[in-house]
């Protein structure tokens, strides 16, 4: 069973039937179908139920000649409502299923940004119809959560915030000259990175690390999609699973510039949430593609 489920209100799960009865009723009961054809044997169909606003469960198969279904695995998910990055898109096979990681090199990061892709049909679909690569494409993020807190925010006076935006600014445009071959922009952003580190050092020393840092966005462990984050609450919404009952928390987050929704058990969520605090947790990042209308 996926460990995500909890956070999409299925905390007391706890065997397999009850796993596959669930799974079952997605399929007789979906919010939405997709199907498309894959290969020239099979259909693979996807079926999305949500159980809250914007978050539930999709369920991947495949149909036969005889029209039976065969599944190929379930994810929980919850649904993003604000564009997070307009970078170019690629897209990678996960080894063992039909399913998807995208990669965006995000320059307000500096590193590529990984996802598990949540509109895998409609990628099929451009896939089989010879359109990739499509230029133009953005991707909304989205994460699940499993343990969070809620951080306090930092004193920030409008003058340190236009400060802190135009500092980003250029940054933004120093790791773009690099990623051209420009040496002088590599160089500038090795000493800022220095001076930055220096800065750090000497005020640890006496000070909470984050009261010097406002947010962050760091990969987590061995899986490529996992992230660990800090990030400014924008937004807040109280859902319950229409299901199991269960009450969830959905944020959105602002972090290094990033907008994106995270959602998780309000049993696991340490601390009372209000716009303006910060969060802090472990995440599982999604996302999806948005293909452009054709003209």
């Amino acid at each position: 069973m996926h460990k995500y489920l909890r956070a999409v209100g299925f905390s007391n799960l706890s065997d397999r039937e009850q796993y596959d009865e669930l799974i079952k009723n997605i399929a007789l009961d979906a919010t939405d179908r997709v199907y498309t054809s894959y290969n020239d044997k099979y259909m693979i169909a996807m079926y999305t139920k949500d159980y809250a606003p914007g978050v539930g469960i999709s369920v991947v198969g495949f149909f036969d000649d005889n029209n039976r279904f065969f599944l190929e695995y379930a994810y929980p998910y919850v649904r993003g409502n604000n564009v997070s990055s307009y970078e170019d898109i690629s897209v990678e096979r996960h080894s063992d299923k039909e399913s998807y990681a995208g990669v965006c090199d995000e320059a307000r990061l500096g590193v590529s940004l990984i996802f598990y892709i949540q509109n895998v049909v409609p990628y099929i679909r451009v896939k089989n119809a010879g359109l990739l690569p499509i230029r133009g494409t953005s991707v909304t993020l989205s994460a699940l959560s499993l343990e969070g807190t809620i951080v306090m925010p930092l004193a920030k006076s409008e003058d340190s915030r236009a400060q802190a935006k135009k500092s980003g600014t250029e940054r933004m445009k120093l790791v773009e000259a690099a990623r051209r071959g420009d040496g002088s922009a590599l160089e500038s952003l090795t000493l800022n990175d220095l001076d930055t580190y220096s800065a750090v050092s000497r005020k640890i020393v006496t000070e909470d690390v984050f009261t010097l840092v406002d947010t962050y966005f760091m990969p987590y462990g061995a899986e490529c999609d996992l992230y660990s984050i800090l990030g400014e609450i924008l937004l807040i919404e109280n859902l319950t699973n229409n299901l199991t009952g269960d009450e969830l928390v959905k944020l959105t987050l602002v972090c290094n510039e990033i907008i994106l929704d995270i959602c998780i058990n309000r049993q696991d969520l340490y601390g009372e949430p209000a716009i303006g605090r910060r969060f802090k947790g472990i995440i599982w990042l999604q996302g999806n593609i948005n293909y452009p209308n054709p003209s």
